[in-house]
């Protein structure tokens, strides 16, 4: 077995990484952390689950300075090609499907974004809020502004190509 010294377990709880995930040997993965095929957690980036669970659903990424937490009793869950982008906060919130959260945007406990959703860069998501699927939202405290169009969703996919991309060539060497 390789030494992962970004790898840390946590009273038991070990994480969990695909063989196909790219982790950067500068980001910290702590605890029960699960990430699926095709992921990528970029420089500098830490994911703490040293009290509930953190998930990252296949093909998502976070990217640089991004901290994702899961607190007591608040799992963190990524899902599927969804993007936390440079400098975001996840704190035990659950992110759906082809979701982009911005760079610098805060999403905080028990809240749900729905898939297609786009959080503006320095939003802040407060605990417990619902956004929809397909929402826009900026502002803090956030607010939905309008529905995300089918060229801003093309746009987060187009991204998650790239980085999926991306992180094969890291990968590779």
């Amino acid at each position: 077995m390789t030494e992962r010294p970004w790898v840390t377990s946590y009273r038991g709880r070990t994480p969990r990484l695909h063989p196909e995930a790219f982790v950067d040997i500068s980001a910290r993965i702590i605890g029960a952390v699960e990430l699926a095929q095709g992921c990528s957690v970029w420089p500098l980036a830490v994911l703490r689950a040293d009290a509930a669970e953190i998930s990252l659903g296949a093909r998502s990424a976070v990217l640089d300075l991004a901290l994702v937490e899961a607190p007591e009793g608040c799992p963190a869950v990524i899902g599927q090609e969804a993007i936390i982008s440079h400098g975001a906060m996840i704190h035990g919130a659950r992110i759906e499907a082809r979701v982009l959260v911005g760079i610098g945007a805060v999403v905080l406990d028990g809240a749900v974004i729905g898939s297609g959703s786009l959080i503006g860069a320095g939003s802040l998501v407060t605990p417990g809020a619902v956004i929809p699927p397909d929402s826009l939202v900026l502002g803090s405290p956030g607010k939905v502004v309008r529905s995300t169009t089918p060229e801003e969703r093309r746009t987060i996919m187009a991204q998650v190509e790239e980085l999926y991309r991306k992180s094969r060539v890291y990968m590779s060497g």
